[in-house]
């Protein structure tokens, strides 16, 4: 695979960082947040982190390390399905089709090819081992002391699934009804007379410690996250959104069905099934409702036929069959008389080791068609229950890597289902059919899986194969792909294609602000950038944007304002809080340098220290500190800005632009070969920015080196020669030498570059008054006092210039 699918999980995701103490882990969401934060997703899986910290510890961010994982977690759960599937069928094809189904079912992809569905395989094998352990404790249960210890590895493991994710704790469940109806073979009639009499304890006693456990482990995780249930967009769960009870209370009970048919007939897979994915049924008559009730009469016959039906094996010929077999692997099957003039418990039996005489349990029976049929059902249903709104509501509308647990209960309920039948029918060419056809399943299925992982090679592939279930998120999500591989027409058309089917996305809106932003189209961004806030009025990353157009574009007292509002957005209830921190951060980092820019260096500082208060652990603070040596410069507090200096290059040691500041102050301060090494230093790490031999050139100067500060001014304008501060200092340097032609050429370009900058037209105006153009600097010192009439210095060189005109006669504007 090359596709690098981590989302913030992993990209951004401060707790796999080495430097990040391994103890936050346990604090914080899968995503990184505060658990108690109000914006936190609430999805506590510390494993499952610490499994991708491992990972990033080996191997960075290479994805084939963490799809390794993957698969072979995959292939471990399937191999103890199969062992489960084995206690439940014995052996034989039918446990190796079982086994071979899950392995292959195409709703397992996004589980395994996506690495964020980590969570869900690890929670599987955690599932599976802690089921396995309970029916270790059942078989146990009165002949060995063991029994308790195998108890306990349910526990410990049921606690490891939940941490994993939260569906885990669910196996407790899914254990009481295998103790209840395949271990004892209790029918629902007789549960509440074994109870009442008292007739055996110790399953009262097991489903009693399972009950306590699970609401133990359910309590914990409650108040770990702060007893609060998570918030989520409308975008992420339109149903629970929905103003009506009706379209609510259809769209839910519709749901199960439609996961039900991706677990049937994955024909149609998608990355994301939010937003309009699912269109809400807002009316009785909508026909998604005859899919809804003939799945739960479907449900509810099958469960009938699982509690009602008498416990009788399917008998072939007067003999027992079970797993297609006669009495397979020497199994013995009750008949229901039998169970019934028993004891509800296991049989045991005298065994002489040694001359002592030990009881020991006699080989588990394998279990009815009925009884395989109520557990399937069991693990189909249970492990899905957290998903279906019922207690809380989920942030998603379908999540194929959800249906990774309750697949098990698919796959076991088709494989019993054809094994009965199979069991059932006379002929053997309807024994061939059926087997034949459940053979075909399974390829169809590998086949599908086969192709699905093809969606999943790349971004950009996974991404059109969604367009046709949720184009607004599909087309937004191939805007950022195509933009990251510079295709920017296509991007943008992508990004105006999500807007078509869902205007009012407010990330969709800033991503196409950034595009046009990046590609010098401002009003256009500015545009989007606005329809973005009124989206969503916290989107911090807009303002930061917003701001840096409008100062860019002289507005200062507009982009002061927007930078203000900026930091003043709280975090709360914002689902990413790192990224709003370093977006406000960045603000408060551009209203310095703007107040820096202004002179007022003593705000510049306050908004400095503000924005080093509010600043995340993950924001990279050189450049912020580099600015806070720079306000201290100005003021002519050295020993402070040589100190934020040090700072800037302690957190970053390549930091070019504290190398060019931290020069200047050691030459200020008379370490001039120091300095030099600096500003040599600064060359080395970036020969291709101009701006360092521009800081060069100036010290050259400063020292008199009048040739080389020349060479200096006109590389740097050379290799920066769209920036306009670089070229316009380069036009200061050449004039100081006296190359005033040369001068006039930067003097120029910058002009061009900055068309109505005051500053650059008199100065302009100035090098071609110095080299005689006087009609072209007339033209350029009005020009500059036409956008700043109170300049003096442009007042008192035009009025020198006037004079020259004319002492030799030549025609004024004046006159």
């Amino acid at each position: 695979f090359n596709i690098l699918f981590f989302s913030r999980a992993i990209k951004t995701n401060q707790d796999l960082l080495p430097e990040t103490p391994w103890t936050h882990i346990f604090y914080n969401d899968f995503w990184g947040t505060l658990l108690t934060h109000s914006g936190s997703h609430k999805s506590y899986r510390p494993l499952c982190t610490l499994s991708f910290r491992l990972n990033h510890a080996i191997g960075g961010l290479n994805p084939w390390s963490y799809h390794l994982v993957n698969i072979l977690l995959h292939a471990a759960v399937t191999g103890l399905f199969t062992s489960f599937s084995k206690i439940l069928l014995g052996d034989g094809y039918w446990t190796f089709m079982a086994g071979l189904m899950f392995a292959s079912h195409p709703i397992h992809t996004e589980a395994v090819a996506g690495i964020v569905g980590r969570a869900d395989v690890g929670a599987s094998l955690f599932f599976l081992l802690s089921l396995l352990c309970y029916i270790k404790h059942c078989s146990t249960r009165g002949y060995s002391a063991r029994t308790w210890g195998w108890f306990l590895g349910t526990g410990l493991c049921a606690g490891c699934s939940m941490l994993w994710k939260e569906q885990g704790v669910t196996v407790l469940a899914v254990s009481a009804v295998y103790d209840v109806f395949v271990f004892h073979r209790l029918k629902m009639k007789q549960i509440l007379p074994t109870i009442y009499k008292g007739k055996n304890l110790s399953l009262f006693l097991s489903i009693s410690l399972l009950t306590l456990w699970g609401t133990s482990l359910l309590g914990a995780r409650l108040y770990w996250m702060g007893n609060k249930p998570p918030s989520f967009s409308n975008s992420d769960n339109p149903a629970a959104d929905s103003d009506s009870l009706l379209a609510r209370t259809l769209t839910f009970f519709y749901l199960p069905t439609k996961n039900l048919w991706l677990l049937l007939c994955p024909d149609t897979l998608s990355f994301d099934w939010s937003m309009d994915a699912v269109p809400l049924l807002k009316t009785i008559c909508d026909w998604r409702n005859l899919h809804t009730v003939a799945f739960y009469i479907g449900l509810l016959l099958l469960a009938y036929c699982g509690l009602k039906s008498p416990s009788v094996e399917s008998e072939y010929y007067g003999k027992f069959v079970t797993n297609g077999k006669q009495n397979a692997n020497g199994h013995s099957c009750h008949s229901d008389v039998e169970y019934r003039n028993s004891e509800i418990k296991p049989s045991f039996a005298s065994k002489v080791e040694n001359g002592i005489k030990n009881n020991v349990p006699q080989t588990t029976p394998l279990p009815s068609t009925e009884n395989i049929v109520v557990l399937s059902l069991s693990l189909l249903i249970i492990p899905f229950v957290p998903a279906t709104n019922l207690f809380f509501y989920v942030g998603f509308v379908i999540a194929e890597r959800v249906l990774y647990i309750p697949s098990m209960g698919f796959c076991l309920l088709i494989t019993v289902g054809a094994r009965a039948l199979y069991v059932r029918v006379q002929k053997r060419f309807l024994k061939s059919l059926i087997f034949y056809a459940t053979a075909t399943l399974i390829v169809f299925y590998g086949l599908k899986t086969a192709i699905r992982n093809g969606d999943w090679q790349n971004e950009e592939m996974l991404y059109r194969s969604g367009i046709k279930v949720n184009p607004a998120k599909a087309w937004g999500n191939l805007g950022n792909v195509l933009k990251s591989q510079s295709k920017i027409s296509e991007a943008e058309s992508a990004y105006r294609n999500a807007l078509y089917y869902r205007s009012n996305m407010a990330d969709m809106l800033y991503n196409l602000g950034l595009l046009l932003q990046e590609n010098s189209r401002f009003a256009e961004a500015l545009h989007y950038y606005k329809l973005a806030i009124g989206s969503r009025p916290t989107l911090a990353s807009a303002y930061l944007n917003t701001g840096i157009i409008l100062m860019n574009q002289g507005k200062t007292e507009e982009a002061r304002r927007t930078f203000l509002k900026c930091s003043e957005i709280p975090d709360e209830n914002l689902k990413d809080p790192h990224a709003h921190k370093s977006s406000v951060t960045s603000c408060l980092y551009n209203l310095g340098k703007l107040y820096h820019e202004q002179g007022h260096y003593e705000e510049a500082l306050s908004v400095y220290k503000e924005a080093i208060q509010k600043m995340p652990r993950q924001f990279a603070p050189q450049s912020l500190y580099n600015m806070m040596g720079e306000a201290y410069m100005r003021l002519s507090k050295l020993p402070e800005a040589e100190h934020w200096y040090m700072e800037s290059l302690r957190s970053k040691t390549d930091h070019i632009p504290a190398h060019l500041t931290y020069g200047k102050l050691l030459a200020l301060t008379g370490r001039k070969s120091e300095a030099e090494k600096f500003f040599l230093k600064a060359i080395e790490l970036d020969p291709t920015k101009g701006n360092c031999y521009m800081h060069y050139g100036q010290f050259l100067l400063e020292e008199a080196r009048l040739l080389e500060a020349a060479e200096m001014a006109k590389k740097a304008a050379e290799l920066d020669s769209t920036e306009f501060d670089v070229v316009f200092n380069a036009a200061h340097m050449l004039r100081q030498a006296s190359l005033n032609e040369a001068a006039e050429k930067y003097y120029d370009l910058a002009a061009r570059l900055r068309p109505n900058y005051p500053a650059a037209l008199m100065n302009l105006g100035a090098i071609l008054h110095l080299n005689g153009r006087l009609h072209k600097a007339e033209a350029n010192y009005l020009r500059a006092l036409q956008l700043k009439p109170d300049d003096v210095i442009t007042q008192s060189n035009l009025r020198k210039l006037w004079n020259i005109m004319e002492k030799q006669g030549l025609k004024t504007s004046k006159t």
